[in-house]
């Protein structure tokens, strides 16, 4: 059953009224499409017995939900078992469920990743465009004057998720180290709880700037051209360790450990996972390490000293 107030964020959602208000309040963002009742999967749901959790967040590219059927069905065949695809509306809800053992396994960001690294294992990194690495852009309007991060002084600014690298920490960081707070050097600032929508408000106005997922406005730019022609990018940032799959620690060195790595690296070569890929815009999956992710530990880091 869909509770009453998703149902009311999917009437909102396909009513294509959007507001600076929306973002902040109603507008769930790029999870509410898959959300909605046509979707596979669930908002939240109690465990099946035996079956396998896997957390999606909004780093997903959740517009396309034949790519969720074919991803669950992959998993499921490749393991043997029942999975159950389970999303939360922020990254620190989808984190949550996942340190405390509620989920076998989230796609999640790493900024997350490096927080609670001494809870959670790397089960496999995705690779994109031969590597898994992904930048953060900051975008604006395709009409807008701004040259450099500075010109966005004043701005109405739009972030991701306050858990998010590539959509918060990474802009927060260019700040810390002008000794300026976010308040202070935008004129407002808002959340939209998903890339694409990050995007969406800079394409349609609501926002000046935005900070965004390279690879989300990248797949966009192919997926969604109309849309992503009214933005530019302004600013690229270091190359970052790409959103990992990772699963509660005491899973390692388990079998559910193992089958889920299994299938997550072994993806292209099934026809089923194949296709999945090929939807993601994705090479395939490897296996990482922390080392992957200490840039972002260093933002965190400037962020704290500074910030």
């Amino acid at each position: 059953m869909i509770p009453a107030d998703t149902e009311d964020h999917c009437r909102h959602a396909r009513a294509g009224s959007l507001t600076r208000r929306s973002f902040t309040t109603g507008f769930l963002g790029g999870f509410v499409a898959a959300s909605c009742p046509a979707a596979s999967f669930e908002l939240s749901a109690p465990p099946r017995e035996g079956s396998i959790r896997v957390g999606l967040t909004p780093v997903f590219l959740s517009n396309d939900l034949e790519v969720l059927d074919e991803l669950q069905a992959y998993l499921a065949a490749a393991m043997k078992r029942d999975v159950q695809l389970v999303t939360q509306r922020t990254y620190q809800e989808v984190t949550a469920l996942l340190v405390s053992g509620n989920l076998h396994v989230a796609w999640i960001c790493g900024y997350p990743y490096m927080k609670f690294r001494n809870e959670l294992e790397l089960v496999a990194t995705p690779v994109w465009r031969g590597r898994p690495l992904y930048q953060s852009y900051l975008i604006v309007g395709s009409g807008s004057a701004a040259i450099t991060f500075d010109d966005c002084r004043g701005h109405v600014h739009a972030f991701s998720d306050p858990d998010s690298n590539s959509g918060y920490l990474v802009t927060k960081t260019y700040l810390a180290e002008r000794h300026v707070s976010e308040e202070r050097f935008f004129r407002k600032s808002l959340f939209t709880y998903g890339h694409r929508n990050v995007i969406r408000a800079v394409s349609s106005g609501l926002a000046d700037s935005g900070s965004v997922d390279g690879y989300v406005w990248e797949v966009m730019r192919e997926t969604e051209p109309d849309l992503v022609s009214r933005t530019r990018v302004l600013l690229k940032s270091a190359w970052h360790g790409f959103p990992p799959f990772a699963a509660p620690l005491r899973l390692k060195d388990t079998s559910v450990f193992r089958d889920i790595q299994t299938a997550l690296l072994s993806m292209n070569s099934d026809a089923v996972g194949r296709s999945v890929l090929g939807r993601l815009r994705l090479d395939g999956f490897s296996t990482t390490s922390d080392d992957s992710y200490q840039s972002i530990a260093a933002s965190m880091d400037i962020v704290r000293r500074l910030g």
